[in-house]
């Protein structure tokens, strides 16, 4: 009996002793029975990754940053943030290259160019520092993913949304900057839509805004003195809708010509609010910021499928991640604005 009572007392304890090994050895020791993790994705905070952006400034870059922060507080680690301050491809090269020199876990980058850029990317990949792409692309670049807005199709839905306000009639001019991947995207969807779908229609002049509100303003009041006729515009990026809203404002026009802007930056939103613009695009902004940290860090820890001429290339990440667009209208503009 005192035998059995013992070899019992003896397998409680053992018992006991398993289940403290495991759940103070095994379990926090941050390990599974795979040999990953058991707390998820975790990495070092030595770790920095970098984020390039152009016109550093500009209230557009807030939510993607954040987005990028968000990410990197999930994961333990760091982040830093550089940029050219003007829009200029030559400034924005000569970060890129500073930022490579670091050699930084890993680097996302919006393209002010979508070929001057191309050599700079170059010299990441060949110091092995994973490099993706977000809100402006650079297809031929080399670049491990592109992480933003399927603009083409953005494009097409800012056409049908005018469209549907001139009830398919009438004519239209764009504000864009022909220079930039995105941009040249969206004008084109913009114009493929018009032509397929909406024989009443017509796109009488699309102009240069040189990303400014100065030069879009004046780019609008000069469209308007060539074709006093002209029903409506659509404009590719924020500073553009915001310069043809002053314009409007300004030849006290605003309730006779149908807006469409891009983007929702205060100064849109409030044109959105008050009339001015009459429905503008959201991107998925912080989206941009938070895959492509998610996307560098897999690429930096390896956790991807490897490229392989055997399986026919396959991409290491998804060569493009669509962040998705929302119409903004009157109905719906007090949810974007930043809280």
């Amino acid at each position: 009996m005192k035998k059995s009572l013992l070899l019992f007392v003896y397998g409680l304890l053992t018992l006991a002793f398993l289940l403290f090994l495991w759940q103070y050895g095994i379990r926090n020791s941050g390990e599974d029975g795979l040999g990953e993790p058991s707390d998820g994705l975790v990495g070092d905070v030595e770790e920095q990754y970098v984020m390039v952006t152009f016109q550093s400034n500009i209230d557009y870059w807030r939510p993607v940053m954040k987005g990028f922060e968000d990410a990197a507080a999930k994961l333990n680690v760091a982040v830093d943030f550089r940029g050219a301050t003007q829009y200029d491809p030559i400034e924005q090269i000569t970060v890129l290259e500073q930022v490579i020199a670091r050699k930084p876990a890993g680097i996302a980058v919006t393209a002010i160019d979508p070929e001057k850029l191309n050599e700079a990317i170059g010299k990441a990949a060949k110091a092995g520092i994973p490099l993706v792409l977000f809100d402006s692309g650079a297809e031929g670049s080399g670049a491990q993913s592109f992480v933003g807005t399927d603009n083409y199709r953005a494009g097409a839905v800012a056409a049908r949304e005018l469209a549907s306000r001139l009830s398919g009639q009438g004519t239209v001019a764009v504000i864009t900057q022909p220079n930039q991947l995105n941009h040249r995207q969206r004008t084109e969807g913009f114009q493929d839509t018009i032509a397929k779908e909406f024989s009443g229609l017509r796109i009488v002049e699309v102009a240069d805004g040189k990303g400014t509100i100065d030069a879009s303003r004046q780019a609008a009041e000069d469209i308007v003195a060539r074709h006093p006729e002209l029903d409506g515009f659509f404009a590719t990026q924020a500073n553009g809708g915001v310069g043809i809203g002053q314009a409007m404002k300004k030849l006290k026009l605003p309730s006779r010509k149908i807006v469409i802007g891009f983007d929702t930056d205060k100064g849109t939103l409030d044109m959105v609010k008050d009339g001015t613009i009459d429905a503008t695009l959201a991107q998925g902004t912080w989206n941009m910021g938070y895959w492509s940290l998610l996307g560098l860090f897999h690429l930096r820890h390896g956790i991807v499928q490897p490229s392989s001429e055997e399986k026919g290339g396959v991409h290491p990440l998804p060569p493009f991640i669509d962040t998705g667009i929302t119409i903004v209208t009157r109905d719906n503009v007090e949810l974007f604005y930043a809280r």
